[in-house]
């Protein structure tokens, strides 16, 4: 059987390591990579063709619901699996509906994440215990308060939730632009209109905007 190919993305070191030494043991697991940010992830699994990446949601220059989305509308037969410290509803429900196969929290990573990588192998879906528990929850109470609440709400396009992220993570339109390969005037028509669409008047807001929704990390 050939080997997994793995690629870790998490933008603290001592976090990667841990994961590289519980899974580089590993029988016909083989770690080719390890990015710091959501966009060194996306443009590692080009260049590498992992089997499974294995990513961190509060990541800088590219959150990883945004860096899914990326990597499996470039390379779809590429597994996903989301490791998080965070477990509410919402975000469960985005992980689902950005594409990932799986998703444990890093409390759990020690007890699961082999076993997560070997469900993903097999081409099957992984959840930690209490994950899984609250997708049960969710599905047998219909969650439709949330859904329509979801339906209601600003809908930003994945461009748009990138150029959020970088606002809010403090970069100027030039920046964004060089981040982005765009020019400067594109740059920052994009930011008239987002701050527009969110009703926003300061970058100050839209960094709450970008807390509240999950964008960015408090």
């Amino acid at each position: 059987m050939p080997s997994l190919r793995l690629l870790l993305a998490d933008d603290h070191e001592i976090v990667r390591q841990g994961l590289r030494s519980m899974l580089q043991g590993q029988r016909d697991c083989e770690v080719v990579g390890e990015a710091v940010d959501g966009r060194q992830a996306v443009a590692m699994t080009k260049e590498l063709n992992p089997d499974v990446v294995i990513l961190d949601i509060g990541m800088p220059a590219l959150n990883g619901l945004e860096a899914t989305r990326h990597i499996l509308k470039m390379r779809p037969q590429t597994k996903v699996l989301i490791l998080t410290m965070h477990e509410s509803d919402s975000m469960i429900r985005e992980v689902l509906d950005a594409g990932a196969r799986g998703y444990i929290l890093k409390t759990d990573a020690g007890r699961d994440l082999v076993t997560a990588v070997d469900s993903l192998r097999r081409n099957k879906t992984f959840f930690t215990s209490r994950v899984s528990q609250m997708i049960l929850d969710g599905y047998l109470k219909g969650d439709t308060r949330a859904q329509n609440s979801a339906a209601g709400g600003i809908r930003l396009t994945p461009r748009q939730r990138e150029i959020v992220q970088l606002l809010a993570e403090g970069k100027s339109s030039k920046e964004v632009a060089v981040a982005l390969s765009m020019s400067v005037k594109t740059a920052e028509t994009h930011r008239a209109n987002i701050m527009r669409k969110l009703d926003c008047h300061s970058v100050s807001e839209v960094v709450r905007y970008a807390i509240r929704n999950n964008i960015i990390q408090a």
